[in-house]
């Protein structure tokens, strides 16, 4: 009778292993969840700064005249009355940007 309640207890100890190793729940399963989880928060992480940095922008724009005379310069090419454009062509750049051709 002791033989078959340890023979018991041994292959209970052994489904219950298997299903803790391999099983939905897992060990396998906690480890990948656990590696997205770190992998999210790098993500976030990363979100995060960019954001900060938009709002450190918009907060700029918002309160500072040179942020938007800086912006306008380099993104419109704007210039103030009275200043002078100097635009500088590098020697070969016409060779990559030929003129189109008239028919």
């Amino acid at each position: 009778m002791l033989r078959y309640a340890a023979l018991i207890l041994l292959i209970l100890l052994i489904v219950l292993q298997v299903k803790l190793w391999t099983g939905a729940g897992g060990v396998r399963e906690v480890e990948s969840l656990q590696s997205a989880v770190e992998a999210q928060k790098k993500q976030n992480a990363e979100l995060k700064a960019r954001n900060d940095a938009l709002g450190a922008e918009v907060q700029d724009l918002k309160e500072g005249r040179d942020a938007i005379e800086g912006r306008a310069r380099s993104e419109l090419g704007l210039i103030r009355p009275g200043e002078t454009f100097y635009q500088i062509v590098e020697p070969g750049a016409e060779d990559k940007n030929p003129p189109p051709r008239r028919p």
